[in-house]
């Protein structure tokens, strides 16, 4: 049976179009309403945040590094500058695979291993975000000819011009004006942020250290329109870094060459001061490396070359090189026994050519195995009569002969801006008790007197010491910086002056070290031939390894380093001091024959004129005294 045919009702299907209409506008109008009302919040509303958060992405603050102060001699040759350098830097946010585009630029020029190894350690140490990072410094024109063609395949890699330190003086004052390197992971968490944005390297060592503050400067800004790319389109706005602050330093490079001329090639270190104003005139450590080499960064061959040197070039035996004073100490032992009454300028002990603890058998043996009789405290120091210096030490007791040896800077740092100064070690009674839990024995009391035992010292400490006798107890602390920006240090740790009892004990033990060179019986009276002024010096000899009781020391029985050191303390014109002189000279085993012709070749150096002959400033009424009117 057929469907009756169903007829079309217009009137309904009018009725859906019409609703469906409705709705559908009704859509629309609700749609076109969110849309107003969304960019009314985001037009008006946050018109503010918007505005500025699209004015960043097209403006940005880049830091201006400060060019780093200059460094100079007392006479105005530049010992640190700075020199213009192309370098490559990396963005790594721009780079994307970094791995990859450094691995490209190894390729591109032709690169090592070992400089892929480099640049990865350098991405990977920490940074601040969309910071530059320098990854190879001293570009040549070949290389970046090379850079600008394949620049498209090094995303986030720049070509960049920047101020580069150098050590034009090389190897002469890498031990104290030190060197730059890059800053690290642990100094970055200390340096200010702020200021130091766009800086890369900082002082490592020396005075590049010490004086980082001051030689640094402060950073400028500059804000840059750039594009979506990150390219600098223009400049709007720039503040100028403030560049660091110069420092000229006491040293000087003549002397400085010349004290480095007398070791001779020899392992030792040499420091020379002014005992008027603790001003450092030489600090030779030898052998020294060159600076220039870790500024850039060093390579891994290089730097392992350095550390495992036998010679250890990287060490700084001026400042942190211990060693037994030996009998340079002996001039203060002196001023220490003649100031506490223990002895008198007269008073003579007898020499058989060893000294005995009462009721002890053991022999403390003289170096003179045969004995100088008779001696008192001039031909003490002349001859440096151990014997003589065993029985004062031992009047004095360990507690005051610490305590003495203390106010000269031994066991001390005596530096003013020198802050890798080693302390060194005065040993005591409660320094023993603690360190080793045992008593103190007298014999130990003995062989201080000599320098000997446990007593350490830097060579820097020693020539203070020297200095303080020099100078009849006035306290300069030694340091390197003459002036900076023209103004000179101030000391903010002054030391106390050493104020004797009888000040003419000054002039006796300073009688005594003139004796030592130019008595008829001084121990380095061949070091002051032909002189034309009075020295004042003592010679010293430190054991690198000890012998037994009774034995004599025989060079050829030992190593080349086993042997003595060789030490000489000496200042001059005697009796107008303008320079102090303390030489160290490892494994030299006569300090009297080795160390101290070093001493001489130094003080002439300074004191005499281009002539040969002594400068006016220097001449002094006691030049010419001869030996037998001394005598």
């Amino acid at each position: 049976m057929s469907q009756p045919i169903r007829l079309k009702d217009h009137e309904k299907d009018a009725r859906l179009v019409r609703s469906r209409v409705v709705v559908g506008a009704i859509v629309v109008i609700v749609a076109v309403c969110a849309l107003v009302a969304r960019l009314y919040y985001l037009q008006v509303i946050q018109y503010d945040y918007h505005s500025t958060l699209s004015e960043n992405n097209r403006v940005h603050v880049q830091p201006i590094s400060p060019s780093r102060g200059l460094i100079f001699d007392r006479n105005g040759v530049i010992i640190a500058d700075n020199r213009p350098s192309f370098s490559l830097s990396m963005t790594r946010e721009r780079a994307g695979d970094w791995a990859q585009v450094l691995d490209s630029i190894v390729q591109i020029l032709e690169l090592t291993p070992d400089d892929r190894a480099i640049f990865e350690k350098r991405m990977k140490q920490g940074r601040r975000p969309f910071e530059p990072v320098p990854i190879l410094f001293e570009l040549n024109e070949e290389q970046i000819a090379r850079i600008a063609v394949n620049q498209f395949r090094l995303p986030g890699v720049e070509v960049v011009a920047q101020l580069v330190r150098h050590y034009p003086q090389g190897p002469h004052f890498a031990h104290s004006v030190g060197y730059m390197g890059r800053i690290n992971e642990k100094e970055l968490k200390s340096l200010d942020p702020v200021n130091y944005s766009g800086t890369h390297h900082i002082g490592k060592t020396g005075v590049e250290r010490f004086y980082e503050d001051q030689l640094h400067g402060q950073v400028g800004y500059e804000e840059v329109e750039t594009n979506a790319r990150g390219r600098v389109l223009r400049v709007l706005k720039r503040t100028d870094p403030q560049p660091g602050k110069d420092i000229v330093l006491s040293l000087d490079i003549q002397l400085q060459e010349a004290a480095e001329a007398a070791l001779a090639g020899r392992r030792g270190a040499i420091v020379a001061l002014d005992p008027k104003t603790g001003e450092v005139l030489a600090m030779v450590s030898q052998p020294s490396f060159d600076p220039n080499l870790f500024v850039t960064g060093i390579s891994f061959k290089a730097y392992a070359d350095l550390r495992d040197s036998i010679d250890r070039p990287l060490f700084n035996r001026v400042l942190r090189g211990l060693y037994p004073p030996g009998s340079t100490i002996k001039p203060a032992v002196a001023i220490a026994g003649l100031d506490s009454g223990v002895v008198t300028a007269s008073t003579r002990v007898f020499d058989p050519g060893y000294y005995q603890l009462p009721n002890f058998d053991h022999k403390y043996r003289n170096w003179n195995r045969t004995g100088d009789g008779w001696v008192d405290l001039d031909t003490a120091i002349m001859r440096s009569n151990d014997t003589y210096f065993y029985d004062l030490a031992h009047k004095m007791g360990i507690d005051r002969l610490s305590s003495y040896l203390n106010r000269f800077g031994i066991g001390q740092k005596v530096s003013m801006d020198m802050f890798e100064e080693s302390p060194g070690l005065m040993p005591s009674r409660d320094w023993k008790r603690i360190t080793r839990r045992q008593a103190w024995f007298p014999g130990e009391t003995l062989i201080l007197g000599i320098g000997q035992g446990y007593m350490q010292a830097t060579p820097l400490q020693l020539a203070q010491a020297t200095a303080l006798v020099a100078n009849k107890g006035k306290w300069n602390r030694p340091h390197l910086a003459r002036t900076i920006e023209g103004t000179p240090p101030v000391d903010d740790n002054p030391m106390d002056d050493i104020v004797l009892r009888d000040p003419n004990d000054w002039d006796r033990v300073n009688h005594g070290m003139q004796q030592v060179m130019h008595g008829a019986r001084g121990t380095a009276r061949k070091a002051s031939v032909g002189a034309q002024y009075r020295i004042a010096g003592k010679s010293g000899t430190a054991q690198v390894v000890a012998i037994k009781q009774g034995e004599k020391y025989d060079r050829s029985k030992l190593q080349e380093r086993h042997r003595d050191h060789a030490l000489f303390v000496g200042f001059a014109p005697a009796d107008n001091p303008q320079i102090v002189v303390a030489v160290m000279v490892e494994n030299g085993e006569s300090g009297s024959g080795v160390a101290a012709p070093v001493v001489r070749q130094v003080m002439d150096a300074w004191l005499l004129g281009p002539d040969g002959q002594l400068k006016p400033e220097y001449a002094s009424n006691t030049a010419t005294e001869t030996t037998a009117r001394e005598e």
